[in-house]
Protein backbone atom coordinates (compact mmCIF):
# COMPACT_ATOMS: atom_id res chain seq x y z
CA UNK A 1 0.00 0.00 0.00
CA UNK A 2 2.95 2.12 0.72
CA UNK A 3 4.54 1.60 -2.48
CA UNK A 4 1.29 2.46 -4.23
CA UNK A 5 1.18 5.84 -2.89
CA UNK A 6 4.76 6.71 -3.12
CA UNK A 7 4.04 5.71 -7.16
CA UNK A 8 1.01 7.43 -7.24
CA UNK A 9 3.03 10.77 -5.68
CA UNK A 10 6.10 9.97 -8.07
CA UNK A 11 3.59 10.08 -11.14
CA UNK A 12 2.19 13.05 -9.77
CA UNK A 13 5.68 14.97 -9.45
CA UNK A 14 6.92 13.86 -12.77
CA UNK A 15 5.32 16.91 -14.47
CA UNK A 16 7.14 18.99 -12.06
CA UNK A 17 10.64 17.39 -12.31
CA UNK A 18 10.63 17.66 -16.06
CA UNK A 19 10.05 21.14 -15.43
CA UNK A 20 13.02 21.34 -13.02
CA UNK A 21 14.97 19.52 -15.86
CA UNK A 22 13.99 21.80 -18.44
CA UNK A 23 14.82 25.13 -15.70
CA UNK A 24 17.95 23.54 -15.20
CA UNK A 25 18.89 23.20 -18.61
CA UNK A 26 19.08 27.16 -18.57
CA UNK A 27 22.50 26.35 -17.39
CA UNK A 28 23.48 23.37 -18.29
CA UNK A 29 21.75 21.92 -21.78
CA UNK A 30 22.39 18.65 -21.33
CA UNK A 31 19.63 18.47 -18.98
CA UNK A 32 17.05 18.77 -21.64
CA UNK A 33 18.60 15.83 -23.80
CA UNK A 34 17.90 12.58 -23.82
CA UNK A 35 14.56 12.93 -21.59
CA UNK A 36 13.27 9.74 -23.25
CA UNK A 37 16.05 7.56 -21.58
CA UNK A 38 14.67 8.67 -18.10
CA UNK A 39 11.42 7.11 -18.98
CA UNK A 40 13.30 3.84 -20.25
CA UNK A 41 13.60 4.14 -23.31
CA UNK A 42 16.70 2.93 -24.33
CA UNK A 43 17.99 0.89 -27.27
CA UNK A 44 17.81 -2.52 -26.10
CA UNK A 45 21.35 -4.66 -25.72
CA UNK A 46 21.97 -7.40 -28.03
CA UNK A 47 21.99 -10.35 -25.56
CA UNK A 48 21.79 -8.45 -22.70
CA UNK A 49 24.29 -7.39 -20.33
CA UNK A 50 26.11 -9.14 -17.75
CA UNK A 51 25.99 -6.43 -14.77
CA UNK A 52 23.93 -2.99 -14.49
CA UNK A 53 25.89 -0.76 -12.55
CA UNK A 54 23.79 2.56 -11.07
CA UNK A 55 25.88 5.63 -10.26
CA UNK A 56 24.21 8.57 -9.66
CA UNK A 57 26.68 11.44 -10.29
CA UNK A 58 30.69 12.02 -10.71
CA UNK A 59 31.09 10.94 -6.97
CA UNK A 60 29.60 7.54 -7.78
CA UNK A 61 31.29 7.25 -11.23
CA UNK A 62 34.99 7.80 -9.51
CA UNK A 63 33.86 4.99 -7.20
CA UNK A 64 32.53 2.11 -9.20
CA UNK A 65 35.83 2.97 -11.48
CA UNK A 66 38.10 -0.12 -10.13
CA UNK A 67 34.51 -2.27 -10.56
CA UNK A 68 33.67 -1.12 -13.93
CA UNK A 69 37.43 -2.07 -14.58
CA UNK A 70 37.29 -5.20 -13.27
CA UNK A 71 33.95 -6.12 -15.06
CA UNK A 72 34.74 -5.29 -18.28
CA UNK A 73 38.28 -6.89 -18.02
CA UNK A 74 35.95 -9.90 -16.63
CA UNK A 75 33.52 -9.91 -19.52
CA UNK A 76 34.73 -7.71 -21.89
CA UNK A 77 33.38 -4.77 -23.34
CA UNK A 78 29.62 -4.31 -24.25
CA UNK A 79 28.83 -6.02 -21.42
CA UNK A 80 28.16 -3.78 -18.64
CA UNK A 81 25.55 -0.92 -18.59
CA UNK A 82 26.43 1.79 -16.59
CA UNK A 83 23.46 4.49 -15.41
CA UNK A 84 23.84 8.08 -14.05
CA UNK A 85 21.26 10.36 -13.05
CA UNK A 86 23.13 13.68 -13.58
CA UNK A 87 24.61 15.27 -17.05
CA UNK A 88 27.87 15.81 -15.26
CA UNK A 89 28.39 12.06 -14.24
CA UNK A 90 27.26 11.02 -17.62
CA UNK A 91 29.76 13.06 -19.37
CA UNK A 92 32.41 11.44 -16.77
CA UNK A 93 31.41 7.68 -18.16
CA UNK A 94 31.34 8.87 -21.44
CA UNK A 95 34.37 10.40 -21.27
CA UNK A 96 36.45 7.54 -19.50
CA UNK A 97 34.89 4.32 -21.60
CA UNK A 98 33.37 5.29 -24.53
CA UNK A 99 31.70 2.66 -26.17
CA UNK A 100 33.34 0.15 -23.90
CA UNK A 101 30.41 0.43 -21.89
CA UNK A 102 26.43 0.94 -22.49
CA UNK A 103 25.21 4.05 -21.13
CA UNK A 104 21.90 6.48 -20.27
CA UNK A 105 20.39 7.93 -17.71
CA UNK A 106 18.21 5.73 -15.21
CA UNK A 107 14.79 5.08 -15.62
CA UNK A 108 12.45 7.21 -13.26
CA UNK A 109 11.49 4.87 -10.57
CA UNK A 110 7.83 3.98 -11.68
CA UNK A 111 6.27 0.66 -13.15
CA UNK A 112 6.37 1.22 -15.89
CA UNK A 113 9.85 3.26 -17.25
CA UNK A 114 11.64 0.57 -14.81
CA UNK A 115 9.99 -2.78 -16.50
CA UNK A 116 10.72 -0.83 -20.13
CA UNK A 117 14.29 -0.57 -19.17
CA UNK A 118 14.90 -4.03 -17.72
CA UNK A 119 13.06 -5.53 -20.76
CA UNK A 120 15.70 -3.70 -22.73
CA UNK A 121 18.78 -3.88 -21.03
CA UNK A 122 17.85 -7.47 -19.56
CA UNK A 123 21.22 -7.81 -17.54
CA UNK A 124 22.08 -10.93 -15.42
CA UNK A 125 22.91 -8.72 -11.93
CA UNK A 126 22.15 -5.10 -10.88
CA UNK A 127 24.92 -3.12 -9.02
CA UNK A 128 23.01 0.51 -7.14
CA UNK A 129 26.27 1.98 -5.93
CA UNK A 130 26.25 3.75 -2.34
CA UNK A 131 22.57 5.04 -0.88
CA UNK A 132 20.50 5.05 -4.02
CA UNK A 133 17.16 2.86 -2.65
CA UNK A 134 14.39 3.06 -5.67
CA UNK A 135 11.31 0.99 -4.06
CA UNK A 136 9.90 0.22 -7.57
CA UNK A 137 13.11 -0.54 -9.26
CA UNK A 138 14.09 -2.93 -6.32
CA UNK A 139 10.66 -5.00 -6.17
CA UNK A 140 10.94 -4.82 -10.70
CA UNK A 141 14.08 -6.83 -10.34
CA UNK A 142 12.87 -9.39 -7.17
CA UNK A 143 10.19 -9.82 -9.36
CA UNK A 144 11.77 -10.94 -12.54
CA UNK A 145 14.89 -12.78 -10.31
CA UNK A 146 17.73 -10.33 -11.26
CA UNK A 147 19.23 -10.14 -8.33
CA UNK A 148 20.42 -6.97 -6.72
CA UNK A 149 23.20 -5.38 -4.84
CA UNK A 150 23.82 -2.27 -3.05
CA UNK A 151 27.59 -1.95 -3.36
CA UNK A 152 30.03 -0.14 -1.36
CA UNK A 153 26.56 0.99 0.17
CA UNK A 154 26.83 4.30 2.85
CA UNK A 155 23.83 5.61 5.50
CA UNK A 156 24.73 8.90 6.99
CA UNK A 157 22.85 9.71 10.29
CA UNK A 158 21.02 11.90 8.28
CA UNK A 159 20.08 10.02 5.66
CA UNK A 160 19.56 7.10 8.17
CA UNK A 161 17.08 9.58 9.95
CA UNK A 162 15.52 10.51 7.20
CA UNK A 163 14.71 6.67 5.90
CA UNK A 164 13.79 5.97 10.09
CA UNK A 165 10.51 7.81 9.52
CA UNK A 166 9.22 5.10 6.82
CA UNK A 167 11.03 2.30 8.52
CA UNK A 168 7.70 0.07 7.17
CA UNK A 169 8.98 1.20 3.53
CA UNK A 170 12.29 1.14 4.13
CA UNK A 171 12.61 -2.68 5.57
CA UNK A 172 10.34 -3.32 2.43
CA UNK A 173 12.60 -1.93 -0.19
CA UNK A 174 15.53 -3.81 1.41
CA UNK A 175 14.15 -7.02 1.74
CA UNK A 176 14.13 -7.50 -1.98
CA UNK A 177 18.48 -6.90 -1.68
CA UNK A 178 20.22 -10.03 -2.42
CA UNK A 179 23.30 -8.34 -0.81
CA UNK A 180 24.19 -4.98 0.80
CA UNK A 181 27.98 -4.76 0.90
CA UNK A 182 28.45 -1.97 3.55
CA UNK A 183 31.58 0.59 3.74
CA UNK A 184 31.81 0.22 7.45
CA UNK A 185 30.20 -1.40 10.74
CA UNK A 186 28.27 2.46 11.49
CA UNK A 187 26.56 2.01 7.89
CA UNK A 188 25.88 -1.89 8.28
CA UNK A 189 24.16 -1.49 11.58
CA UNK A 190 21.97 1.17 10.20
CA UNK A 191 20.70 -0.49 7.72
CA UNK A 192 20.12 -3.64 9.39
CA UNK A 193 17.93 -1.21 11.80
CA UNK A 194 16.16 0.04 8.73
CA UNK A 195 15.30 -3.78 8.89
CA UNK A 196 17.38 -5.07 5.91
CA UNK A 197 17.41 -8.91 6.40
CA UNK A 198 20.32 -9.82 8.64
CA UNK A 199 22.09 -12.39 6.48
CA UNK A 200 22.86 -10.19 3.54
CA UNK A 201 24.13 -7.46 5.41
CA UNK A 202 28.28 -7.66 5.75
CA UNK A 203 30.98 -5.16 5.81
CA UNK A 204 33.26 -4.95 2.56
CA UNK A 205 35.07 -1.39 3.05
CA UNK A 206 35.48 1.51 0.74
CA UNK A 207 35.87 0.70 -2.86
CA UNK A 208 37.30 3.90 -2.60
CA UNK A 209 40.61 2.70 -1.34
CA UNK A 210 40.83 0.62 -4.63
CA UNK A 211 41.66 3.55 -6.26
CA UNK A 212 43.18 3.24 -9.84
CA UNK A 213 46.05 6.22 -10.30
CA UNK A 214 45.72 6.86 -13.87
CA UNK A 215 49.66 7.16 -14.66
CA UNK A 216 49.15 9.56 -17.41
CA UNK A 217 47.35 12.03 -15.66
CA UNK A 218 50.26 11.85 -12.88
CA UNK A 219 52.69 12.43 -15.73
CA UNK A 220 50.73 15.45 -17.36
CA UNK A 221 50.67 16.86 -13.59
CA UNK A 222 53.89 16.45 -13.18
CA UNK A 223 54.33 18.64 -16.10
CA UNK A 224 52.06 20.71 -15.25
CA UNK A 225 54.14 21.83 -12.24
CA UNK A 226 56.88 22.42 -13.79
CA UNK A 227 55.13 24.88 -16.28
CA UNK A 228 54.27 26.55 -13.35
CA UNK A 229 57.46 26.65 -11.66
CA UNK A 230 59.32 23.45 -10.55
CA UNK A 231 60.44 25.86 -7.06
CA UNK A 232 57.12 27.00 -6.25
CA UNK A 233 54.94 25.94 -3.24
CA UNK A 234 51.62 24.91 -5.17
CA UNK A 235 48.31 24.07 -2.73
CA UNK A 236 45.55 22.78 -5.06
CA UNK A 237 41.70 23.07 -3.25
CA UNK A 238 39.43 20.20 -5.27
CA UNK A 239 35.42 19.59 -5.54
CA UNK A 240 34.96 23.07 -3.99
CA UNK A 241 31.18 24.59 -3.53
CA UNK A 242 29.54 27.79 -3.78
CA UNK A 243 30.76 29.73 -0.50
CA UNK A 244 33.76 27.85 -0.52
CA UNK A 245 35.45 29.75 -3.27
CA UNK A 246 35.96 33.28 -1.76
CA UNK A 247 37.32 32.04 1.36
CA UNK A 248 40.04 29.93 -0.42
CA UNK A 249 41.06 33.23 -2.59
CA UNK A 250 41.25 35.00 0.00
CA UNK A 251 43.43 32.20 2.47
CA UNK A 252 45.83 32.27 -0.62
CA UNK A 253 46.50 35.76 -0.93
CA UNK A 254 47.50 35.52 2.93
CA UNK A 255 49.45 32.42 2.22
CA UNK A 256 51.47 34.74 -0.71
CA UNK A 257 52.17 36.97 2.44
CA UNK A 258 54.57 34.47 3.50
CA UNK A 259 55.07 32.84 0.31
CA UNK A 260 55.48 35.37 -2.63
CA UNK A 261 55.40 32.84 -5.65
CA UNK A 262 53.01 30.34 -4.36
CA UNK A 263 50.18 29.04 -6.78
CA UNK A 264 46.91 27.49 -5.68
CA UNK A 265 45.12 25.36 -8.55
CA UNK A 266 41.22 26.11 -8.08
CA UNK A 267 39.01 22.84 -9.46
CA UNK A 268 35.14 23.36 -8.75
CA UNK A 269 33.02 20.34 -8.04
CA UNK A 270 30.40 21.09 -10.79
CA UNK A 271 31.01 22.64 -14.70
CA UNK A 272 28.51 24.62 -14.76
CA UNK A 273 30.09 26.85 -11.97
CA UNK A 274 33.47 27.27 -13.88
CA UNK A 275 32.39 30.81 -15.29
CA UNK A 276 31.26 31.73 -11.77
CA UNK A 277 34.39 31.09 -10.08
CA UNK A 278 36.44 32.29 -13.42
CA UNK A 279 34.59 35.73 -12.06
CA UNK A 280 35.53 35.16 -8.89
CA UNK A 281 39.50 34.59 -9.28
CA UNK A 282 39.33 38.10 -11.53
CA UNK A 283 37.31 40.01 -9.15
CA UNK A 284 40.28 38.93 -6.65
CA UNK A 285 42.80 40.91 -7.82
CA UNK A 286 44.65 37.87 -8.34
CA UNK A 287 46.40 36.68 -11.39
CA UNK A 288 44.82 33.91 -12.85
CA UNK A 289 44.66 30.95 -15.96
CA UNK A 290 42.35 28.40 -17.04
CA UNK A 291 43.11 25.48 -18.06
CA UNK A 292 41.01 25.16 -21.04
CA UNK A 293 42.72 28.47 -22.49
CA UNK A 294 45.92 26.48 -21.64
CA UNK A 295 44.47 23.54 -24.11
CA UNK A 296 42.89 25.94 -26.76
CA UNK A 297 46.26 27.66 -26.86
CA UNK A 298 48.34 24.29 -27.11
CA UNK A 299 46.13 23.06 -29.93
CA UNK A 300 47.52 25.78 -32.24
CA UNK A 301 50.49 24.95 -31.36
CA UNK A 302 51.32 28.56 -28.78
CA UNK A 303 52.49 27.06 -25.21
CA UNK A 304 50.54 29.65 -22.44
CA UNK A 305 53.45 30.52 -19.88
CA UNK A 306 52.23 29.89 -16.44
CA UNK A 307 55.12 31.31 -14.43
CA UNK A 308 53.61 34.04 -12.94
CA UNK A 309 49.58 32.40 -12.52
CA UNK A 310 48.93 32.98 -8.86
CA UNK A 311 45.51 31.20 -9.49
CA UNK A 312 44.98 28.27 -12.16
CA UNK A 313 41.35 27.39 -12.45
CA UNK A 314 41.02 23.43 -13.15
CA UNK A 315 37.82 23.90 -15.72
CA UNK A 316 38.01 20.80 -16.98
CA UNK A 317 36.44 17.07 -16.50
CA UNK A 318 37.88 13.90 -15.98
CA UNK A 319 41.84 15.48 -15.00
CA UNK A 320 41.62 15.38 -10.96
CA UNK A 321 44.87 13.36 -10.60
CA UNK A 322 46.05 15.68 -12.82
CA UNK A 323 45.75 19.06 -10.83
CA UNK A 324 46.57 16.84 -7.74
CA UNK A 325 49.96 15.80 -8.91
CA UNK A 326 50.90 19.22 -9.66
CA UNK A 327 50.66 19.84 -5.74
CA UNK A 328 52.62 19.86 -2.18
CA UNK A 329 49.13 20.23 -0.15
CA UNK A 330 45.75 19.27 -0.78
CA UNK A 331 42.21 20.95 0.13
CA UNK A 332 39.19 18.79 -0.38
CA UNK A 333 36.32 20.76 -0.38
CA UNK A 334 32.61 20.62 0.33
CA UNK A 335 33.63 20.62 3.94
CA UNK A 336 33.53 24.10 4.74
CA UNK A 337 29.94 24.75 3.78
CA UNK A 338 27.70 21.66 5.14
CA UNK A 339 28.17 19.78 2.10
CA UNK A 340 29.33 16.35 4.11
CA UNK A 341 32.75 16.54 2.46
CA UNK A 342 34.51 14.45 -0.92
CA UNK A 343 36.44 11.96 -1.16
CA UNK A 344 39.74 12.44 0.42
CA UNK A 345 41.33 9.33 -0.62
CA UNK A 346 42.42 10.11 -3.64
CA UNK A 347 45.23 12.80 -2.77
CA UNK A 348 45.82 10.80 0.45
CA UNK A 349 46.99 7.85 -2.38
CA UNK A 350 49.23 10.06 -4.03
CA UNK A 351 51.39 11.21 -1.23
CA UNK A 352 49.77 14.65 -0.97
CA UNK A 353 49.07 16.30 2.86
CA UNK A 354 45.17 16.47 2.97
CA UNK A 355 43.23 19.13 4.33
CA UNK A 356 39.10 19.68 5.03
CA UNK A 357 36.57 21.33 6.93
CA UNK A 358 34.60 20.26 9.97
CA UNK A 359 31.65 18.91 7.93
CA UNK A 360 33.13 15.04 6.65
CA UNK A 361 29.74 13.73 6.98
CA UNK A 362 29.89 11.58 4.01
CA UNK A 363 33.25 10.13 4.40
CA UNK A 364 33.15 10.03 8.85
CA UNK A 365 35.78 6.75 8.23
CA UNK A 366 38.01 7.61 5.61
CA UNK A 367 37.95 11.01 7.42
CA UNK A 368 38.72 9.60 10.82
CA UNK A 369 41.68 6.89 9.18
CA UNK A 370 43.76 9.54 7.46
CA UNK A 371 43.21 12.06 11.02
CA UNK A 372 44.26 8.50 12.89
CA UNK A 373 47.10 8.14 11.08
CA UNK A 374 48.50 11.56 10.56
CA UNK A 375 47.70 11.74 7.27
CA UNK A 376 45.17 15.29 7.27
CA UNK A 377 44.32 18.25 9.53
CA UNK A 378 40.45 19.55 9.80
CA UNK A 379 40.51 23.60 9.34
CA UNK A 380 37.98 26.00 9.00
CA UNK A 381 37.91 28.93 6.60
CA UNK A 382 39.68 31.06 9.27
CA UNK A 383 42.86 28.91 9.66
CA UNK A 384 42.87 27.95 6.38
CA UNK A 385 45.83 30.12 5.15
CA UNK A 386 47.57 29.23 8.34
CA UNK A 387 47.42 25.88 7.71
CA UNK A 388 48.57 25.71 4.19
CA UNK A 389 51.60 28.51 5.13
CA UNK A 390 52.84 25.72 8.58
CA UNK A 391 52.78 22.83 5.44
CA UNK A 392 54.54 24.83 3.05
CA UNK A 393 56.90 25.61 5.65
CA UNK A 394 57.86 22.15 7.01
CA UNK A 395 59.35 19.68 4.51
CA UNK A 396 59.31 17.41 6.19
CA UNK A 397 56.39 17.32 8.30
CA UNK A 398 54.61 17.05 4.52
CA UNK A 399 56.50 13.96 4.08
CA UNK A 400 54.97 12.37 6.81
CA UNK A 401 51.62 13.06 6.24
CA UNK A 402 52.30 12.07 2.60
CA UNK A 403 53.69 8.64 3.74
CA UNK A 404 51.24 8.55 5.96
CA UNK A 405 48.23 8.95 3.88
CA UNK A 406 49.80 6.24 1.01
CA UNK A 407 50.19 3.51 3.63
CA UNK A 408 46.94 4.07 4.89
CA UNK A 409 44.85 3.90 1.53
CA UNK A 410 47.47 0.59 0.67
CA UNK A 411 46.61 -0.93 3.88
CA UNK A 412 42.73 -1.28 3.32
CA UNK A 413 42.83 -1.99 -0.32
CA UNK A 414 40.49 -5.48 -1.26
CA UNK A 415 37.14 -3.93 -1.42
CA UNK A 416 37.39 -4.68 -5.00
CA UNK A 417 38.08 -8.25 -4.89
CA UNK A 418 35.74 -8.67 -1.83
CA UNK A 419 32.74 -6.83 -4.02
CA UNK A 420 33.51 -9.34 -6.99
CA UNK A 421 33.50 -12.22 -4.81
CA UNK A 422 30.00 -11.80 -3.68
CA UNK A 423 28.95 -10.78 -7.39
CA UNK A 424 29.82 -14.27 -8.18
CA UNK A 425 27.77 -15.68 -5.30
CA UNK A 426 24.85 -13.34 -5.75
CA UNK A 427 22.06 -16.20 -6.55
CA UNK A 428 20.58 -16.71 -9.69
CA UNK A 429 16.91 -16.25 -8.84
CA UNK A 430 16.78 -13.33 -6.34
CA UNK A 431 13.83 -15.10 -4.83
CA UNK A 432 16.61 -17.61 -3.51
CA UNK A 433 16.65 -17.20 0.53
CA UNK A 434 19.30 -18.00 3.17
CA UNK A 435 22.47 -15.75 4.19
CA UNK A 436 25.47 -15.31 1.64
CA UNK A 437 27.94 -15.49 4.41
CA UNK A 438 29.17 -11.63 4.28
CA UNK A 439 31.78 -10.58 6.75
CA UNK A 440 30.63 -8.06 9.24
CA UNK A 441 33.53 -6.96 11.00
CA UNK A 442 35.11 -5.12 7.86
CA UNK A 443 36.88 -2.03 9.01
CA UNK A 444 39.45 0.49 7.89
CA UNK A 445 42.65 -0.26 9.59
Amino acid sequence: MLRLLYTLILTLATPFVLLRLFIKGRRLPAYRERIGERFGFVKPAAGGVEVWIHAVSVGEVLAARPLIQALLARHGDGRVWVTTTTPTGSARVIDAYGSRVHHSYAPYDLPGPVSRFLQRVRPARVVVMETELWPNLFHACKDLGVPLMVANARLSKRSFRGYARFRHFARGTLAQCSAIAAQSKADARRFLTLGAPQGRVGVMGNLKFDVMIPDDQVKRGRELRSELGAKRRIWVAVSTHPGEEQDILEAHAAVLDAFPDAALILVPRHPQRFDEVWDLIRDSGLRGEQRSRQLAMARVGRPLSLDDTQVFLGNTMGEMFYYLAAADVAFVGGSLVGRGGHNVLEPAALGLPVLFGPDMSNFVAARSLLMRRGAAVETTSAMLAGEVAELFADDARREMMGQAGIAAVAGNRGALGRLLGILDELPQLAGVSGPLGLPHERQPR
